[in-house]
């Protein structure tokens, strides 16, 4: 497999960003979309080392209640 240079970062990388075809590290490379951190317009952060923001507990989903 050839390795490539990251378009962000530069570091060595296999994938590309499904959106601008730039070569995307694992660092810099959405796991959800597929896209570089560039490209990506998801809520979730591209590296697993920031912080994910989670809604508290109290405007967490109630459970649906069954309709008898």
């Amino acid at each position: 497999m050839e390795t490539f240079s990251c378009s962000i970062c530069a570091d060595p990388s296999h994938k590309i960003c499904i959106y601008c075809t730039k070569d995307a590290c694992n660092n810099h490379l959405c796991h959800r979309c597929l896209r570089c951190s560039e490209c990506c317009h998801c809520d979730m952060p591209t590296n697993e080392a920031e912080e994910v923001n989670e809604a508290p507990e109290e405007l967490a989903l109630e459970p649906e209640l069954e309709n008898a």
